[in-house]
């Protein structure tokens, strides 16, 4: 018997757990009787894990009140996003240096996510292409265990913003944007730390905090506690100064 009973802990119990086992056979089962029979998403143990660790295996939460139900509702009512999640679509961007994870996990075991918005040209991506990038990485570390476990830190570099950076986000596409990160996908967001941070940022980053549920907004860091992190990307090194939280 698992003896578990504080959330944070049932977020890391292992596979063959007697209240992981009994949590996916009950997600399951609700699932196929509340799901939307004609659009509901494979229900492989390994899948539904996911959604069940990062609500801490609580499968009301993981199921109705945000995760598993909005997962299916995005992909269903928003096709620009959800109908090309390949990379070869954003491979320039990629490829830019936009967007990579670190090779090695913080102190906390939560993997790192890097994004360079002076990689991004916005005359020739547009923000709904952007934001696939994100999607498509979140989709395969969220099948990672320790992941699914420790969550994600994102370092966004701010350096290059302008206002055709700025012109692309309107308050329709941050209401989307921040509705799937923050309450449609299974991902544990464990810090939003801003770097390079200009003064006109401000006005967008107002437009998506609206949207943002009180739990990210306090992880939304400014710099402090600091650690150099090297990061290796091509030929060149970049130093990104990073905080624990």
């Amino acid at each position: 018997m698992d003896s578990v009973s504080a959330p944070a802990e049932r977020g890391l119990l292992p596979e063959d757990s007697n209240l992981v086992h009994s949590s996916v056979a009950r997600l399951r089962l609700r699932a196929q009787t509340e799901l939307d029979p004609l659009h509901v998403v494979h229900l492989s143990d390994g899948f539904l894990i996911k959604f069940l660790r990062a609500r801490d295996f609580d499968v009301d939460l993981s199921l109705k009140v945000r995760l598993l139900v909005n997962y299916q509702r995005w992909r269903m009512e928003s096709p620009e996003i959800s109908g090309c999640l390949s990379p070869r679509s954003v491979a320039t961007l990629l490829d830019n240096g936009y967007h990579g994870v670190l090779p090695l996990r913080d102190l906390s075991g939560s993997r790192v996510l890097v994004y360079r918005i002076s990689r991004w040209n916005p005359k020739d991506w547009k923000a709904i292409q952007v934001f696939r990038v994100s999607l498509m990485t979140s989709e395969v570390i969220a099948m990672e265990t320790e992941t699914q476990q420790r969550g994600v830190k994102v370092i966004f570099d701010l350096e290059g913003w302008s206002f055709s950076h700025a012109l692309q986000i309107n308050p329709s596409l941050a209401r989307k944007i921040s509705s799937v990160l923050a309450d449609s996908f299974p991902l544990k967001v464990k810090g939003i730390h801003l770097i390079n941070e200009p003064m006109f940022f401000g006005p967008v980053f107002a437009m998506l905090r609206p949207f943002l549920p009180d739990k990210i907004k306090q992880r939304v860091s400014d710099l402090s506690n600091i650690t150099v992190y090297i990061y290796i990307y091509g030929i060149y090194i970049y130093i990104y100064i990073y905080i624990y939280t």
